[in-house]
């Protein structure tokens, strides 16, 4: 039994600014929406002595995109508004009065929201909301919504992370919209990288910071004390992910280059251990296939990794299904489209696969029919091969893995496939300095051999 495995990049955006979030809107929909956030440090220009000791201006944008299945340029932009620098982006699950709503932390120590508005899915436009500020001279550095199951009926809170090494815990009232503060708390001794909500149990509420440190904290306590302390990471915790489909699962990385999976039950061992070669800056499970857990591996592109013997056999690695290295800088926001998309991946394209030889690691790029070209401050990458060469035969990785669709409550239960079952998912990924967005499609289908 063999996995094999396509790549296919559909589209290269130049997003001018350093680019470090992107995120997929996952209300019903709207879909096809993507939103692009980017941090851009401006120095002082150094011509007037009295400005050359100002301190550095953080600038950002938010792009808007609109994405439609065809073979050249499926992206669209939409809008771009200036705004401070932008750390991390997330859609809420569910419409808030009827709109898709967006957070975006900011360099500000802010945290603002975003409603889609305008009934052209492709005509549609951002327009500010409301905004909260964090506290004194800080930066707020990620986001996450209560609603990663996208079930309605609780109350609406995000959880935000900053650079005090603080958690604040948010409450939104559907019928303004507004926001305030429930509760803020010293989490970690230095900046606290990542909150994150367990979406079974909303009351619960994980972080990671510089410090190391991975922590469990329950919003009903009061003082805040941590639930648990992991020091399992040797670095610094910077990505958390709970599985929206499987409870107990929870998934973190760090700059120690491990993705770890976790059973929420018993934080003492990890289920599994991964190591990514790359800082792990963003982890996001896929919408439908349970198994499947993209990581954003900082300098070693991103990664797609094969959870599903550690859930289901106890194995105590997950092994890496396929590499995307076609970026040429740090490797910082990623995330899965909820779209279904009508044509197979057309191209036959064999890139990038991770080999891993007692040890020793090293990839293959072959790019067949494809043409990438564009230049970054540190290199460039020009890739073009004929269209009358020899396909690539598809990235064969041996395994398993059941293909599974959400169950008719979209509950996250999952019905087997046929095994022949090919699954095609869109993703968006971005990378720093070389100011990038990709726009690419996976393809991943198993064969069963013949006794």
């Amino acid at each position: 039994m063999a996995l094999q495995c396509k790549i296919q990049t559909l589209q290269v955006v130049d997003t001018e600014y350093s680019a470090d979030a992107v995120e997929w809107c996952p209300v019903e929909g709207w879909h096809n929406i993507l939103v692009c956030g980017t941090y851009q440090l401006k120095k002082p220009d150094g011509k007037n002595p009295e400005e050359s000791n100002k301190p550095h201006i953080r600038l950002g944008r938010l792009y808007l995109y609109h994405f439609e299945e065809q073979i050249f340029s499926p992206l669209t932009e939409i809008q771009r508004l200036e705004t401070a620098a932008v750390l991390d982006i997330k859609w809420c699950h569910v419409p808030v009065a009827e709109h898709p709503l967006l957070a975006v932390a900011n360099a500000k120590g802010a945290v603002e929201f975003c409603c889609l508005t305008g009934s052209e899915k492709n005509s549609c436009k951002f327009k500010p909301l409301c905004s909260v500020d964090l506290g004194d001279e800080c930066l707020t550095l990620s986001l996450d919504w209560s609603t990663g199951r996208k079930q309605g009926g609780s109350p609406l809170q995000l959880v935000s992370s900053d650079s005090k090494g603080r958690l604040s815990l948010l409450s939104v009232d559907e019928s303004s919209p507004s926001v305030h503060i429930m509760q803020q708390w010293k989490a970690h001794d230095f900046e606290a990288w990542i909150a994150a909500f367990d979406y079974w149990n909303t009351h619960v509420i994980y972080s990671g910071g510089d410090d190391s440190k991975l922590r469990g904290w329950d919003a009903r306590v009061s003082p805040m004390a941590p639930v648990f302390t992991c020091e399992r990471h040797s670095m610094g915790v910077c990505s958390i992910q709970c599985h929206p489909l499987r409870e107990n699962l929870l998934a973190t990385g760090s700059y120690d280059e491990h993705v770890l999976l976790w059973d929420t039950r018993n934080m003492k061992q990890s289920l599994a251990d991964t190591h990514v070669q790359g800082g792990v800056w963003r982890l996001k499970w896929h919408p439908t296939q349970e198994h499947l857990l993209l990581a954003a591996c900082m300098h070693n592109g991103f990664k797609i990794l094969n959870c599903q013997g550690a859930m289901e056999e106890n194995k105590e690695r997950c092994p890496v299904l396929s590499s995307y290295v076609l970026h040429n800088s740090l490797a910082y926001g990623a995330d899965w489209s909820r779209l279904t998309l009508k044509n197979p991946l057309v191209l036959s394209t064999e890139m990038p696969v991770v080999h891993e030889d007692e040890g020793a690691t090293h990839v293959d790029l072959e790019v067949h029919n494809l043409k990438i070209v564009y230049e970054s401050p540190t290199a460039t990458f020009d890739v073009l091969l004929d269209e009358d060469q020899t396909p690539a035969s598809p990235v064969q990785v041996e395994g398993s893995f059941d293909f599974q669709q959400p169950g008719p409550g979209g509950d996250g239960s999952n019905t087997k496939l046929a095994k022949a079952q090919r699954e095609t998912s869109l993703l968006a990924t971005c990378s720093f300095y070389d100011n990038v967005l990709h726009v690419w499609k996976w393809e991943i289908s198993q064969t069963i051999s013949s006794a």
